[in-house]
């Protein structure tokens, strides 16, 4: 569908009407990309995708956005299989817009159903992936779009996208104060994932009404003839309980009728200063008779989410049917805006000027810091350094920045990294060692049979990652291992007129006084045949050999300071084999807090203990660094 310069003028004359002031130049050059890189892609609601952004930016612009939520809305889907690459994006309209489009792009994709991670941890994701509410903003917009247009898919489709919007999308617009958007994801969602429920509800209702008839309007003209008479200058506005706020009523106290539901009708008085609002309230409780119970200062004590109103339920308010209580809902303009558009209700206020995000920012930190799963400093700035990626299916990736496609598919599953081939990131080939950016969806291609490279420990960021293929490494070359061990320790006991090793390793059997089982002597085997070892230092510990020439003349065993001792007890290495082990002096990792550490086998068969962040580990030969940790 070819936008024509008549549809882009109506759509820059509804955006200044909420922004006078933005650049409709640039909006233009954002339509005109967004037509070219679109063409005829067509949005799984059946619309084309140029058309679904124009009606997403529809109801996107009562929340009055920025130049650049505009412009993101519009090109929200422009990284797709075949579209464009972030950084093509930030070349083309700058870092902010690169930003939420990415964060967008992360949010559309999380799918509840199939997802193995909780729903609070889902919530937490979508409130934690970025720290600009816009990201949200557009992405309950889109998810608004879809149920508009539901039609155009299938009805799984459609079910599985309601679904997901109450579980998760309208839950956390409701966090973040934004009952607009929640109450119009609500109202859209509940027919399609509960349709039989929706049309009970639905006809309750319309029966109520018929019995009562359309007394809202009647009692809100009482009202305010009443309250001028006192001298205030009130704002009416009345409503009926959303039908999905019915139905989990209804399941919460297990009712049946709607008429047992004290707060189905609701009226709100709008006046200009909090004084005003308990001037009201006093009023309305001499209007009416207020039920016990049932009054709360919200104005006093905000909800977590900012929102500030007075509730009390009035019963025989003037023009209401006797049986009928009304909640009654008292704020001023500011609060009732801020009741509606949340976190985003402060962008319209050119007071701001500059630093309007920068408040906005710090209020949606302030509603994380308020959620039960964010509880201190530390995780939340654990959260900045990390990304979050997507995988085909739905599932959410946590990730340290500077992850690669390796790391991703090491987390995802040893048996996937081992046998990597290649990577596709949101539909396009990447090399091995590409860093994965928030809101990436990333595909694994692989190989039938394992082909890990040794070459792939460079590409690793986690050590987690390394661990996996390491001991993957070693194992797959253990028997190899073990052949060139005992061949040299073969050699060396012939120098020597010794029997050679035999089928059980009996000249290991005892080493120091101790009795090693069969994997034990194999491991110092595999040991000399990869070379971090030597075959004549093992004979002065064989206490078979004790009585043999060569071994009275062979130095005596240097014995280790106890605290040395200690500490060489302390350190569990890779796949638990014996070798000694010293402390790296470079960076002193027994010393302070234990943090992740990794050995580097020197010449002498020893093993060097650093700190995981260290130089020269990320210099070391990959072949000789292996696992370690603190035990316990």
């Amino acid at each position: 569908m070819s936008t024509t310069t008549t549809d882009i003028t109506a759509i820059l004359d509804r955006i200044a009407l909420v922004k006078p002031d933005f650049d409709s130049q640039r909006v233009e050059h954002a339509f005109n990309f967004a037509e070219v890189l679109y063409g005829e892609e067509r949005h799984r609601t059946g619309l084309s995708v140029l058309e679904h952004t124009k009606m997403v930016l529809d109801i996107l612009l009562p929340f009055e956005p920025d130049e650049e939520t505009i412009i993101a809305c519009i090109l929200h889907h422009s990284v797709f299989e075949g579209g464009i690459t972030l950084t093509e994006l930030e070349a083309n309209f700058g870092p902010v817009v690169r930003s939420i489009v990415s964060g967008v792009h992360l949010l559309s994709n999380i799918n509840v159903e199939k997802s193995r991670t909780s729903i609070d941890d889902l919530r937490l994701i979508l409130l934690s992936v970025s720290d600009d509410v816009r990201t949200i903003l557009i992405t309950l917009c889109d998810k608004c779009q879809h149920l508009d247009d539901h039609y155009g898919m299938s009805p799984e489709d459609a079910r599985a996208i309601a679904s997901d919007v109450l579980r998760l999308y309208a839950p956390v617009a409701a966090r973040l104060g934004i009952y607009r958007l929640k109450h119009e994801l609500e109202r859209r969602a509940f027919p399609i994932c509960y349709p039989s429920d929706a049309q009970n509800v639905y006809e309750q209702t319309v029966r109520l009404r018929k019995e009562h008839g359309d007394f809202l309007w009647s009692t809100a003209e009482e009202l305010r003839n009443n309250l001028s008479i006192n001298g205030v200058k009130v704002e009416i506005e009345h409503r009926e309980k959303q039908p999905y706020s019915i139905f989990k009523k209804l399941q919460a106290r297990s009712l049946s009728s709607v008429r047992d539901i004290y707060d189905l009708f609701a009226i709100r008085l709008i006046v200009d200063s909090a004084e005003e609002c308990y001037q009201v309230l006093g009023l309305m409780h001499k209007i009416g008779r207020p039920v016990a119970n049932r009054f709360k200062d919200y104005i006093a004590f905000p909800k977590p989410n900012g929102y500030q109103s007075l509730h009390t339920t009035i019963a025989r308010l003037p023009g209401a049917p006797s049986d009928i209580n009304i909640e009654v809902q008292i704020r001023t303009h500011q609060m009732n805006r801020e009741a509606k558009y949340g976190v985003a209700a402060h962008w319209s206020y050119k007071e701001y000027g500059a630093s309007r995000h920068a408040l906005e920012n710090m209020q949606l930190k302030k509603m994380l810091s308020m959620q039960e799963s964010v509880g201190d400093e530390e995780q939340e700035s654990s959260l900045a350094d990390h990304i979050y990626v997507l995988t085909p299916r739905g599932d959410v990736v946590e990730l340290p920045e500077g992850a690669t496609p390796l790391d991703f598919a090491f987390q995802v599953h040893t048996g996937l990294g081992l046998s990597f081939k290649s990577a596709k990131i949101n539909g396009s080939i990447v090399p091995l060692d590409h860093e994965l950016e928030n809101g990436d969806v990333v595909e694994i291609l692989k190989f039938n049979n394992p082909k890990p490279s040794p070459q792939w420990m460079q590409m690793l960021k986690m050590s987690s990652s390394r661990s996996k293929l390491k001991r993957h490494l070693y194992n797959q070359r253990r028997s190899e291992f073990l052949a060139k061990g005992r061949e040299l320790i073969n050699t060396e006991l012939a120098k020597h007129r010794l029997p050679l090793l035999d089928s059980d390793l009996s000249i290991l059997r005892l080493y120091d006084g101790e009795v090693l089982p069969f994997s034990r002597r194999e491991d110092y085997l595999v040991k000399v045949g990869q070379g971090s070892q030597n075959a004549a230092s093992l004979f002065p510990h064989l206490d078979s050999l004790s009585d043999h020439e060569f071994v009275r003349e062979e130095k005596p065993r240097q014995t280790l300071p106890k605290r040395a001792q200690h500490k060489e007890r302390s350190i569990e290495l890779e796949g638990g084999l014996p070798m000694p082990i010293r402390f790296s002096k470079s960076c002193k990792p027994e010393e302070g807090e234990r943090g992740d550490i990794m050995g580097i086998v020197n010449r002498s068969g020893e093993v060097v203990i650093h700190r995981e962040g260290c130089g020269v580990i990320q210099k070391a030969n990959p072949e000789r660094i292996i696992g370690a940790r603190w035990k316990g």
